[in-house]
Parts: C-alpha cells; structure tokens; sequence
C-alpha cells in the first residue's frame, strides 16, 4: 500500500514561518523516500489540505497520514480539521485517510521541548 504523509499548519504570510515544517518534511523525504511528503495549510498559504491530498494520491497514495503540526489542540484542530478531514474522505473513499493528533500533544516533543528549555 503506497503511503503518503500531510503535514498540516496554520499557514502565515510570513514565507519563514515555514521553513520548520518544510524541513520536517524534507527529513521525512531523506529517511522514508518510499513516502510521499507535503506540506498543507489551513489559511493564508498553499497547498490546502484537500490540493495536497489530491496531489498525493494522483501519484498513488492509497493511505495517508496527516499530522497536525500544532502544539496545541485549538479550535482549528478541534474543529476546522475534522471537517476538512470528512470531506476528503467523502471525496476519496478508497483512500485511507489517520489523523494523528497535534504534535505538541506527544510526550516526546514536550520531553524534548522541556529539554532544550534548560539548555
């Protein structure tokens, strides 16, 4: 089963706002380059989430991963994410759609987080 992985922000105006999850995923392209990666934003940038999705299955994907790259849980992943998430899957039904929860949810980051605070 071909896989695909969305990392999906807030999405800025600012083009640096981006550099850490476009890092993230050329990372993920370097160790996994059987995965397809992309980037999708909620406003103010592109793709969106249903483009990158479009994107990635066009090239074969039949599972795809989205992480919320959020270290919250906010009303835009309560609430705009699963929306968004729905209609994909209504628009795609063979596809197998995870929705990870936000990273900052994930005792690893906040570990890592807590440890570069007190370098």
């Amino acid at each position: 089963m071909a896989r695909a992985v969305i990392l999906f922000g807030h999405g800025s105006r600012d083009p640096l706002w981006r550099l850490p999850m476009e890092t993230v995923a050329a990372r993920l392209r370097s160790q996994h380059p059987d995965v397809a990666v992309r980037c999708a934003y909620l406003e103010l940038d592109a793709p969106d989430l249903a483009t990158a999705a479009a994107d990635v299955i066009a090239g074969g994907a039949e599972r795809v991963t989205i992480l919320p790259m959020f270290l919250g849980t906010g009303r835009h992943a309560r609430e705009d994410l699963p929306v968004l998430l729905r209609t994909l899957q209504a628009s795609h039904p063979h596809v197998a759609f995870v929705l990870q929860k936000a990273v900052g949810e994930d005792a690893r980051v906040l570990d890592l987080i807590a440890k570069i605070a007190l370098e």
